[in-house]
């Protein structure tokens, strides 16, 4: 049985720290970069706000935020030098690591390659990092 402790916005479960408001910076900027970067209109669950998001995903956004916070942090921010590509690859091979986490067998699709995501998924992955790299 896990065992959680709640901090005002933080939660803590075993020694690992999942914030509930980095995961909504997260969030946002996905659907920021959904509503910029898709061609037409995005289906419902990409731009659903948080409240609304599978417990799974915020706990992936959270995580996936404290990633990229931790590789900005662990280059004393030279990953300023990064190319936008290269931020949203980091983003992306992140989250497949969520996708594997959460789903024994997921579908190709979830777990596609950089290569593979339509360039609407890669502007918004690079939007991500970007948004985090503000909040250092």
């Amino acid at each position: 049985m896990q065992k959680y402790l709640s901090l005002d916005n933080w939660a803590v479960c075993e020694g690992d720290r999942l914030s509930t408001e980095q995961g909504r910076v997260f969030r946002e900027a996905w659907i920021s970069g959904v509503m910029r970067h898709y061609p037409g209109e995005p289906k419902s669950s990409y731009i659903a706000p948080w409240d609304e998001t599978p417990e799974w995903e915020r706990e992936s956004a959270s995580a996936v935020y404290d990633q990229v916070r931790a590789f900005i942090d662990a280059t004393n921010g030279g990953t300023a030098k990064l190319a936008r590509s290269q931020k949203g690859r980091f983003v992306a091979l992140c989250w497949i690591g969520q996708i594997f986490k959460h789903f024994p067998d997921p579908k190709p699709a979830y777990v596609a390659d950089w290569d593979e995501l339509p360039p609407w998924q890669q502007e918004t992955n690079a939007d991500i990092f970007e948004r985090i790299e503000q909040d250092t």
